[in-house]
């Protein structure tokens, strides 16, 4: 029988990382990571030690600790993720950040590629002045998404399709999207959590741009006069992505970088018709 901080710090030197460690025995626990402070010196039943050890074997072979849990919080969002859906991260907060800052009073938000519903939803929880639609192809991420719209009370309307075929004649003030933009053959597919994460959401063609380039060359369509389209993209993605945009059409194609000063979000202002 041992304590739960030994076991913890047995965990963590074995995966490397005590924040997972952590994560997976208040998983394992049905606690919070607080209430290791109260309860370090207690020591683990049995059956939730062997539990514990199953998970910490999993996160060993290389299984996210997202979809060990179930869970990955966005935006303060705690937000249900299962292997349907990519795994939401931190700097994808960059792309709902400037979706808030160029959306009006009032305005009409679409999410391309919502997978778990991360973006959609932290814009409706910071607008609820805001209409906010969202979109996917996989039917399995969508019911992912919609449960945590209803977990978290928040009013998104989903859509099954791809990307704009199910919102035909909808038009928006901001449309955003986090698409699938890693090269084909890139070697990072077959490394780290990558490997656990669905590939039609991750990869997209030779140079990583083909559904960049469809939504693109769609958003007008479906975009206000004036209206914003803004996509994440890879780091080194920038500059290609800002070429993608006919400035016959767009205006103001822009690159904003994430906090280690890399290119992370691309986006263009409609140009009045």
């Amino acid at each position: 029988m041992t304590d739960i901080r030994t076991i913890l710090r047995t965990a963590g030197h074995a995966l490397g990382d005590r924040l997972e460690a952590e994560l997976l025995l208040a998983h394992a626990l049905g606690v919070n990571r607080a209430w290791f402070f109260a309860h370090a010196e207690d020591v683990l039943p049995a059956g939730d030690a062997l539990r514990f050890q199953e998970l910490v074997g999993r996160r060993a072979k290389g299984e996210p600790v997202a979809y060990i849990t179930g869970r990955r919080d966005f935006w303060s969002l705690p937000l249900e993720v299962t292997p349907a859906t990519l795994i939401p991260r931190p700097e994808t907060e960059l792309l709902v950040e400037l979706a808030l800052a160029h959306l009006p009073e009032g305005g009409r938000l679409l999410d391309l590629g919502t997978g778990s519903g991360a973006i959609a939803l932290a814009i409706a929880k910071e607008r609820p002045d805001a209409t906010v639609h969202a979109v996917d192809a996989s039917e399995a991420a969508l019911r992912v998404a919609q449960r945590n719209a209803r977990t978290l009370g928040l009013p998104v309307t989903f859509h099954h399709g791809d990307w704009f075929t199910p919102v035909s004649g909808e038009r928006y003030d901001v449309i955003v999207s986090n698409p699938p933009y890693i090269e084909e053959s890139d070697e990072h597919l077959g490394q780290g959590d990558l490997r656990f994460e669905p590939r039609s959401a991750l990869a997209s063609g030779v140079d990583g741009l083909d559904d960049i380039r469809r939504i693109i060359d769609a958003a007008p369509a479906h975009l206000t006069e004036g209206g914003w389209l803004l996509f994440e993209h890879g780091w080194n993605q920038g500059a290609p992505s800002r070429a993608l945009f006919d400035t016959s059409v767009w205006s103001d194609p822009v690159t904003t970088v994430d906090l280690e000063e890399r290119d992370r979000v691309t986006g263009a202002r409609l140009s009045p018709r």
